[in-house]
């Protein structure tokens, strides 16, 4: 009979390899696994994916990120440095919140491109106050 050229070819499943000699003399000798069935580790994903996961979640949405009481505190508690016993609308309040979520998502837009233009992917202080000096709002 001829012999005949083998080509290579993809493995699908098949047989598992065998075992060493040493593995099945020592059979015995293995450590066994706590009775309690072992802790399963919870699953992590890659560094960066949850972030564009959250990224691309963020960038969907229209509703407000900051909480609507604690920002409400916060107004209140500035507007006592200027007049005592301030009343505001609850329409006001959201007015506000709106501006000032709007306000912080372009200062952080600014301050990434700052970021990328020092070739760097990570926003620090001294892009925010950059940011800030280009758009003239710093005294």
């Amino acid at each position: 009979m001829a012999r005949t050229k083998q080509t290579a070819r993809k493995s699908h499943g098949g047989k598992a390899p065998r075992k060493h000699l040493a593995a099945l003399v020592y059979k015995g000798v293995r450590k066994s696994v706590p009775a309690t069935g072992g802790v399963k580790k919870p699953h992590r994903f890659k560094p960066g994916t949850v972030a564009l996961r959250e990224i691309r979640k963020y960038q969907k949405s229209t509703d407000l990120l900051i909480r609507k009481l604690p920002f409400q505190r916060l107004i209140r508690e500035i507007a006592q440095d200027f007049k005592a016993d301030l009343r505001f609308q609850s329409h006001a309040v959201l007015a506000l919140q709106e501006a000032a979520e709007a306000y912080l998502v372009g200062l952080f837009e600014d301050t990434n491109l700052c970021a990328i233009h020092a070739k760097r992917v990570t926003i620090m202080p001294k892009d925010i106050q950059l940011a800030r000096r280009i758009r003239s709002e710093r005294t």
